[in-house]
């Protein structure tokens, strides 16, 4: 019993990830640093929800709803809300009002609520109707070019598409792979020299502080239940 977690890919340029989860006998969980932004839509006791996910840069524990199920979305690194900016939801998050089975209201208007095959269909209504924009500099770096622009410039853009700056997203990232490769199966030497950690250590500190988690509680599964698909099906 727990969380029980099933991720995709999406081939949208706007979405990274697409989840469900289904919470049986949990009330906590070692909520995980995450460098996205998200829709995130719930069900429990026959009530439907809407929220607005931050990213997140540290470990902690939050509270779960009690057999509840989840769908969620997590935007592309650099994507935002028209109408919210991304700062100020790291570390925190915006319970959106008025929601039902079947709509929930997001600037100004009524949206029909996903399920998880039609995610990317309510992303693309989204971008349409500029309700999810994104910074065409940041999109360009993280594909690997480098604007013509400061590098104080492109830090001060970075951080306002995002809520974060470059070096924690990349430090977010890493342990949040670390993560998956540990839970998998991967040696902790093996994770160290894929990811460049400098040794054990500074990959222990970093499941620390990102992640909640020893070396150790990944590869056994302990620790209890944990906001990240370690371990899980994952599907493409």
């Amino acid at each position: 019993m727990g969380l029980r977690f099933e991720t995709r890919r999406s081939d949208s340029p706007w979405v990274d990830a697409v989840w469900t989860c289904t919470s049986e006998q949990v009330t906590t969980m070692t909520s995980v640093a995450g460098a996205r932004w998200g829709l995130v839509f719930w069900e429990q006791a026959g009530q439907a929800y809407a929220g607005i996910t931050g990213p997140e840069t540290r470990t902690g524990t939050a509270p779960v709803p009690e057999g509840a199920i989840f769908t969620g979305i997590e935007f592309a690194v650099g994507t935002s809300l028209r109408t919210v900016p991304t700062p100020a939801l790291v570390d925190g998050g915006i319970e959106l009002p008025d929601t039902t089975r079947r709509t929930f209201r997001l600037d100004g208007a009524r949206w029909a609520t996903p399920g998880p095959d039609d995610a990317e269909a309510l992303v693309e209504s989204l971008v349409r109707a500029g309700v999810v924009v994104r910074d065409p500099l940041v999109a360009e770096v993280l594909r690997g070019h480098r604007p013509a622009v400061s590098g104080r410039t492109l830090e001060r853009r970075f951080r306002a598409a995002t809520g974060l700056t470059r070096g924690a997203v990349r430090q977010i990232e890493r342990a949040r792979t670390a993560a998956e490769l540990l839970a998998g199966g991967d040696p902790a030497v093996d994770v160290v020299a894929k990811l460049d950690y400098f040794d054990e250590p500074h990959l222990a500190r970093a499941l620390r502080t990102y992640v909640g988690r020893t070396v150790g509680q990944l590869r056994d599964g302990g620790g209890g239940a944990i906001a990240l698909d370690v371990g899980q099906r994952s599907t493409s």
